[in-house]
């Protein structure tokens, strides 16, 4: 609070004529959007995290946020879901409160070419996971998924998984403990210029996130070629088309019953391929059509 009238003055100065704020974790931007209301200035936020209502944390952000934005001019939600959960956490009019979705640059996210696609192994299906391996992430999953996955398909999957975080020991301990380091490949952390040739190595795409109020990851995925297998929490089954998706519960059985569904497609999918190219060419084809969709929706 201590800078408030330096913000005041730039406020001023500036002749600014809307304050655009960000995160209702920061004070930064909640304090500042207050000054604004006080000297003129219209006043936008934008909410793009989930947060709880039953949580001592929760509980005192939603006091702090309601008395912040009392008098808001106008709220922005990433999903329908978020917008709902700010309309009653910061009890702001819903009128005053939109859902503008996250968007993807599909200049730096899409297919492989077709030379490229041919080139890859159809006698072999990779799950790709490209996360922060962290407990909201959902990542303790992975330490029963991959090995009971392995084991039904023991010739036929491997797994890539990229990221770092808390969770990578655990994971990491899990691999080498049951020697499955031929099997599952561990990058770490990716620079972000990096994610998509990660992402186009793998046939599915798995988010075991337990709180998303959108999941940009998802649509990334979906984006470069991918089919997802995805936890079905907050403003995630907004994200893509239903035939792009499978949506689970999160439990580990549920998330292991959709992924085998996404296998059992994929499996019969590169089995016709070898058998016809004109087969192959046609889901290449379908490929780059989800690819122009989803460029389409979200081209902002």
């Amino acid at each position: 609070m201590i800078n408030l009238p330096v913000v005041r003055q730039i406020l001023l100065r500036e002749q600014v004529d809307i304050c655009h704020g960000h995160m209702g974790t920061s004070m930064i931007s909640l304090s500042t959007n207050l000054v604004a209301k006080l000297v003129g200035v219209r006043t936008v936020y934008t909410e793009h995290s989930l947060f709880q209502f039953n949580d001592a944390a929760g509980i005192h952000l939603n006091k702090l946020v309601k008395w912040f934005m009392c008098e808001l001019d106008a709220a922005i939600g990433v999903s329908h879901i978020c917008k709902d959960t700010m309309v009653l956490r910061a009890k702001i009019k819903p009128q005053d409160c939109f859902v503008i979705p996250n968007a993807v640059d599909s200049n730096k996210f899409y297919p492989l070419s077709w030379e490229d696609e041919c080139k890859k192994d159809l006698d072999t299906i990779t799950i790709v996971y490209v996360s922060r391996l962290e407990y909201r992430k959902g990542a303790d999953f992975l330490v029963d998924i991959i090995p009971a996955m392995l084991e039904k398909y023991p010739t036929q999957l491997k797994f890539l998984i990229g990221g770092g975080g808390s969770k990578m020991a655990v994971i990491k301990n899990m691999v080498e403990k049951r020697e499955l380091t031929d099997k599952v490949t561990l990058l770490g952390a990716i620079l972000p210029n990096n994610v998509r040739n990660t992402l186009v190595q793998g046939d599915i795409f798995l988010n075991t996130s337990l709180t998303e109020s959108f999941c940009i990851a998802n649509l990334e995925a979906g984006c470069s070629g991918c089919l997802v297998v995805s936890t079905s929490v907050g403003g995630v089954p907004e994200v893509l088309p239903p035939h792009m998706t499978y949506l689970a519960e999160t439990t580990t059985e549920s998330i292991m019953e959709q992924l085998e569904v996404a296998m059992e497609r994929v499996i019969e999918e590169k089995r016709r391929m070898k058998e016809s190219e004109k087969y192959r060419r046609r889901k290449y084809d379908e490929k780059i059509a989800n690819y122009n969709r989803i460029k389409d929706i979200y081209n902002w």
